[in-house]
């Protein structure tokens, strides 16, 4: 009879977890293989924090979508988050400001 290969259960870190792991091969010289055996993360999860951190560190800020690692780069995020809120808040004022004035135009006629 064959084996099946169990995977095995993902182990969620925190943004804090993850920024220390790459600091640790980034600044410290850790290999890959020695932050998988500590964290106990999977290969894949190990070199994307590296990756991710080496391009933060040099100026690069993720998108939305994945979550920063440096503080410098959250903050970012935040604000980029927030522009984006009170752009599409502008935008619905626009279009509540035509219609009262359509509205308005209609009743005083």
């Amino acid at each position: 009879m064959s084996e099946i290969k169990q995977r095995k259960p993902k182990k969620a870190f925190t943004p804090e977890q993850r920024l220390e792991y790459a600091k640790l091969m980034v600044n410290e010289g850790y290999s890959n293989k020695k932050v998988k055996e500590i964290s106990g993360a999977g290969d894949s999860a190990v070199t994307r924090w590296k990756r991710q951190y080496l391009a933060e560190i040099n100026g690069e800020t993720p998108p939305l979508s994945k979550k920063a690692l440096t503080p410098d780069k959250q903050r970012i995020q935040e604000l980029e988050k927030q522009l984006w809120r009170a752009q599409r808040d502008n935008e619905i004022l626009k279009k509540a400001t035509a219609f009262f004035v359509r509205d308005n135009s209609k009743l005083s006629s």
